[in-house]
């Protein structure tokens, strides 16, 4: 019974894959998830000390420059990602607007005052944002949820428990989504509910209900079937070896490397702002 309920259940992509699909594979691709992970943490950590034009300028353009080796289409991530732009330039544009007033007044409406000095810190903290979130998001797309639970339970010895009930969940977020729409489909084929907005609240309560009903009893099958199989247990064995190899090194030294390039730009160009003073 339980090789039947394992094998039924369809395996969803990861959201970021799902997101950002994957065209071709590269070095960078078939770098193990932990590798990946640490060069997001080397790459984040690079941008996160300073806000400044001349740090973060350089690290989009490096990141420019690498993001084919992520083995995504321009235009797929062009069409894709289009949201990050604006989420940048609302951060610029709040940042702009509330910074400190330093440096000659562009533009003064009322209590609304933009000088060159908080057009500047805007525009770094807009910069600063697509850095932080592009190149994660590039790096998380070709990572695959069962590699990554190997990973982090043979590299980082994380419990095998948690991993393991994680990956089973990632995996149902399909079936979920599925399930949710043949709800909506089946409420519609009886004439319960509407297109409009009160109607879409109205039905949220009886259809998360149910949502809830089907979550606990596939559940409590998932765990007995994981049980019976001996997952979480002591000493088991992996079908797939998980290690650390000369690819991730090389991907880590290349974070690291545009990281130093772009925090020694800023320091020698005297635009560096720590912001931890």
């Amino acid at each position: 019974m339980s090789d039947i309920v394992i094998r039924s259940e369809p395996a969803a992509a990861p959201p970021v894959a799902a997101l950002l699909p994957v065209a071709r594979r590269t070095w960078v691709t078939r770098s193990n998830p932990v590798g990946k992970i640490i060069a997001m943490a080397v790459l984040t950590f690079g941008v996160v000390l300073s806000i400044d034009i001349v740090s973060a300028s350089l690290m989009l353009a490096l990141i420019a420059l690498t993001a084919p080796l992520a083995g995504v289409r321009a235009a797929v991530l062009a069409r894709r990602l289009w949201f990050i732009p604006l989420i940048a330039l609302g951060a610029g544009y709040g940042t702009a607007l509330l910074s400190e007033k330093s440096g000659t007044v562009l533009l003064q409406l009322g209590p609304v005052v933009f000088s060159t000095g908080s057009l500047l810190a805007g525009l770094a903290v807009a910069l600063r944002t697509i850095d932080l979130v592009l190149p994660c998001v590039l790096l998380a797309a070709s990572i695959d949820s069962t590699e990554l639970a190997d990973s982090l339970v043979q590299i980082c010895r994380l419990p095998e428990r948690f991993v393991l009930a994680s990956l089973a969940a990632s995996r149902l977020v399909g079936l979920f989504a599925a399930e949710l729409a043949t709800l909506q489909m089946a409420r519609r084929a009886r004439g319960v509910g509407g297109a409009g907005p009160f109607a879409k609240l109205a039905a949220f309560f009886p259809v998360s209900f149910a949502l809830l009903v089907q979550a606990i009893r596939r559940g409590t099958r998932l765990a007995m079937a994981m049980e019976g199989r001996a997952f979480g247990t002591a000493g088991r064995t992996w079908s797939r070896t998980s290690r650390l190899g000369g690819r991730d090194a090389v991907l880590i030294v290349c974070s690291a490397a545009m990281a130093a390039a772009a925090i020694t730009a800023a320091v020698a160009t005297g635009a560096w702002n720590l912001i931890f003073t």
